[in-house]
């Protein structure tokens, strides 16, 4: 159900379509997104249905801007003093999609009633938690939990989440964005709102969401255990997402301890005499220090060396 109308007014078309898109493919967001490229249509717009959000560029003048009537303006703005005589937003226009969308959300949501802007999520019973793993490296691990997620993705919400001490960015994910470690940060400080801020966050890779991983290897390594499965619960919990996919690395603090939160363990294996040994040892480990159930959970997934 749509809560809530969002109308991106720009000269540049191609611009404002692009942004539009943006919106559109968050599919936490209850909002019916639409674009103009004058005043004049958007006036006629709001006389069919309230503007709740609106995005319009700097390049027209203040007069006309004032005009139209909606509960939040934000101006896509390439100057600081833009909006210096009116109450409008600014938004910096050429940042990153996601990076206007998040300003926006969470502008919005500090406003008051956040739960309109999103979608109405029912009372999830079980949220499938699949863990990729393996004691041996060069396994493919990530590429096959990206080929998973994105056919779950076709049925399912699956978010997938990067949890390698070198995640790759560069490799299978872009350069630029907010990471991990931006969501776990803001799971620390505002955890009712991260779903908001997730909303800002995620990218997509066809139907798949995700989250970029950490930069840094030893701010993985700093996590303790008890603030990763706090963070995997809050988006369990607050968020749309049917299938959470966690590609998870040996360095994680007490990664047993996350292993054993997944409904799911897919361990990534070669048919090589040395990997073989490593995962052999790996499964002695887990009987010896007491996670049996763990290992009960365990689903081998032969991939080509």
């Amino acid at each position: 159900m749509v809560s809530r109308n969002l109308v991106i007014c720009d000269q540049e078309v191609r611009y404002a379509a692009a942004l539009a898109e943006v919106f559109m493919k968050a599919k936490e967001l209850a909002l019916g997104v639409q674009v103009c490229n004058s005043v004049e249509q958007t006036v006629k717009l709001q006389e069919e249905s309230p503007v709740d959000i609106l995005l319009i560029g700097s390049s027209y003048p203040v007069e006309d801007r004032k005009k139209i009537k909606a509960g939040n303006v934000f101006v896509l703005a390439q100057s600081e003093n833009a909006a210096h005589e009116t109450n409008e937003k600014l938004i910096n226009k050429y940042q990153s999609g996601e990076a206007i969308m998040g300003a926006v959300i969470e502008q919005c949501t500090q406003s008051g009633e956040p739960e309109r802007f999103f979608l109405r999520t029912a009372k999830k019973q079980n949220v499938r938690i699949i863990g990729i793993f393996s004691p041996v490296h060069r396994s493919k691990k990530t590429g096959y939990a990206l080929k998973l997620g994105k056919e779950l993705a076709r049925t399912y919400n699956v978010l997938y989440l990067n949890l390698e001490v070198y995640g790759g960015i560069g490799g299978h994910f872009p350069d630029a964005g907010q990471t991990v470690a931006d969501a776990l940060y803001y799971s620390r400080q505002e955890k009712k709102h991260l779903r908001a801020a997730l909303a800002g966050m995620v990218k997509h890779m066809g139907p798949l969401d995700y989250l970029l991983p950490m930069r840094m290897s030893e701010d993985l390594k700093a996590v303790e255990i008890e603030e990763w499965t706090e963070f995997v619960e809050q988006i369990a919990e607050q968020s749309i997402y049917e299938v959470l996919i966690l590609d998870i690395d040996e360095g994680i603090r007490g990664v047993y301890e996350l292993l054993r939160m997944c409904t799911e363990i897919h361990v990534a294996v070669i048919k090589e005499e040395v990997a073989q040994a490593k995962l052999f040892q790996f499964e002695e480990e887990l009987h010896l220090m007491g996670y049996d159930d763990v290992k009960q959970k365990m689903v081998k997934k032969e991939l080509e060396g």
